[in-house]
């Protein structure tokens, strides 16, 4: 499944993943007012094997598949890193 990771303009370390490029339609209104602009950031194919920095790329694909989107928060302040 290919995914198309965007980046928050507004909210630091956040990034939304699309199931579609550039397909913003599905981001509920609220959510998108609170995120701002979103820069395009990369186009990543998620395998079961891929890993990502942070999240599970098996929750991503869940959530592009039943809802064309995902939103990646930042950790939260103090809590672990992941590497």
């Amino acid at each position: 499944m290919q995914a198309y990771v965007y980046k928050s303009q507004r909210k630091a370390d956040t990034f939304v993943y699309l199931a579609k490029r550039d397909d913003f339609a599905g981001l509920p209104e609220p959510l998108r007012n609170q995120l701002g602009t979103l820069s395009f950031v990369l186009e990543v194919a998620l395998t079961p094997e891929r890993r990502l920095a942070r999240g599970d790329a098996a929750v991503v694909r869940q959530n592009l598949a039943a809802h064309g989107f995902h939103i990646q928060f930042p950790p939260p302040p103090g809590g672990p890193v992941d590497g």
